[in-house]
């Protein structure tokens, strides 16, 4: 490794990690100002309110990451060419191509790492939520869209639960695979629930699933599962939001909810963006180096200022393109990944502008 080499990578994790670390203690303090009352009418004691921060953590660094990178981008090659470091560089033959790629690196590490705390993420959000009782507290008589884990290891999808009625619409419950990959699907238009009974499915069918070979299909009228006892209530109780589940959780939730026959559109763009959001940082870095170029003149404010700006706005495009998929007018996986490929191709065209 060169010389150079070695002071960016210092002068960039430098920066990285002072801001990895300030970053979430500034979020804790502005969320516990805003949540307090909230947290104080539940009864939460002091050791459950830092317990919930100490689950947010993954949270709040995954939030982290583009913005500390970005700004740790501006800042290392900012510092360079205001004190002419770059173009001593140039004057020895190192182009600026040549200068950014640690970063480039970097940025490619990042975003990996990235990939793995997204997939810890939804893990912490379930514990912070049961432990500050926003768990308990999400009971509804009736919602849309709802995956659950029954005791008996089974997966459950509907369209429509109402605890009022104990009924289900549009059912599809699905056994693990087994070792040799044979599974079974249970599709039903409507459920009931029976406190003695269970679940009686209604005008449905069975499917037996081989690898390699034809699906069985059996058509029924009515079918009860002795196994699926979960109440009405515990299933509102504990279904899970796309935050709360990891990249395979929702992307078997996203196929169980095509088969079913629901929306699948908000939960497809959920599914995107659990990759789309870690890789903007590689794009986010790609796009700061050579734009931090033009900017040394106007100090560290200047440069902050400018590396705040773009993370918003690059945030703000995930979540206008999370609505604009959900809402159907845009194909969810065009939606998810559209910020990307916007300030990849800025990033491209900044880095050709860039004098080598």
């Amino acid at each position: 490794m060169k010389i150079i080499d070695r002071y960016i990578y210092r002068q960039f994790f430098s920066t990285f990690t002072v801001l990895l670390l300030g970053l979430p203690v500034i979020f804790i303090i502005t969320d516990l100002t805003d949540q307090l009352d909230k947290y104080l009418n539940r009864g939460l004691s002091a050791g459950q309110v830092a317990l919930s921060y100490v689950y947010f953590l993954p949270q709040l660094i995954f939030w982290g990451f583009p913005i500390a990178s970005l700004i740790a981008t501006v800042f290392t090659i900012g510092n360079m060419t205001r004190y002419q470091e770059i173009t001593a560089a140039k004057a020895g033959g190192v182009s600026f191509y040549r200068l950014a790629a640690p970063l480039v690196l970097c940025a490619v590490v990042l975003s990996i790492v990235g990939v793995g705390i997204g997939d810890l993420v939804p893990v912490a959000n379930q514990k912070r939520a049961v432990t500050i009782g926003e768990r308990q507290r999400s009971i509804s008589v009736l919602r849309n869209n709802i995956v659950f884990r029954t005791e008996s290891g089974r997966t459950l999808a509907a369209n429509r639960v109402s605890s009022l009625t104990s009924e289900m619409e549009r059912v599809v419950v699905e056994t693990a695979p087994a070792e040799n990959g044979m599974r079974h699907q249970v599709a039903a238009g409507s459920a009931l629930f029976y406190p003695d009974r269970g679940w009686v499915l209604s005008s449905g069918y069975f499917r037996w699933i081989v690898p390699g070979e034809v699906p069985r299909v059996m058509d029924f009228g009515a079918m009860e599962i002795r196994e699926l006892q979960d109440r009405p209530e515990e299933i509102l109780t504990v279904s899970k939001d796309a935050e709360e589940m990891t990249y395979r959780e929702l992307e078997r939730f996203v196929r169980t909810v095509e088969r079913s026959g629901g929306n699948s559109n908000e939960y497809r763009v959920d599914l995107a963006q659990k990759l789309s959001l870690p890789l903007a940082i590689f794009v986010i870095v790609l796009f700061g180096a050579p734009l931090a170029t033009s900017s040394q003149r106007g100090g560290a404010a200047f440069g902050i200022g400018v590396s705040l700006i773009i993370t918003l706005i690059y945030l703000m495009m995930f979540r206008v393109g999370k609505a604009v998929g959900a809402s159907g007018a845009v194909d969810p996986m065009v939606a998810a990944w559209a910020p990307n490929v916007i300030f990849l191709v800025g990033g491209i065209i900044l880095f050709w502008r860039v004098k080598t």
